[in-house]
């Protein structure tokens, strides 16, 4: 069973540093891509991050860049999102989503339709 579990998630002050995990369960994590996505109360769940499969590529959105930071640890089937330098309109739930290539690559994308497996999410909450 494919399975995605966030966690990391909670309240921080304005400013402050939170560090995201996605771990996967039920399959090979290197064949996949992984993107990070966030939903807003009242917003569309929209792209934050993603990182191909080979590593090689990774992608922000402007809102998050130089900020945010994506890496993956295949051995421990984890992708991690780290967060820096938070601001109130970071809150959001945060999920991570994973989509399987046949080859190793350098595609990645921040649309939530390139990909097939989604976490539960996890809540961020910037405020003082």
């Amino acid at each position: 069973q494919v399975q995605l579990v966030e966690s990391g998630g909670g309240l921080v002050q304005p400013g402050g540093s939170l560090r995201l995990s996605c771990t996967a369960s039920g399959f090979t994590l290197s064949s996949y891509a992984i993107g990070w996505f966030r939903q807003a109360p009242g917003k569309e769940r929209g792209g934050v991050s993603c990182l191909s499969n080979s590593g090689v590529t990774t992608y922000y959105a402007d809102s998050v860049k130089g900020r945010f930071t994506i890496s993956r640890d295949n051995a421990k089937k984890t992708v991690y999102l780290q967060m820096n330098s938070l601001k109130p309109e970071d809150t959001a739930v945060y999920y991570c989503a994973a989509v399987r290539y046949t080859n190793i690559n350098s595609i990645c994308s921040i649309k939530t339709g390139s990909y097939n497996y989604w976490g539960q999410g996890t809540q961020v909450t910037v405020s003082s």
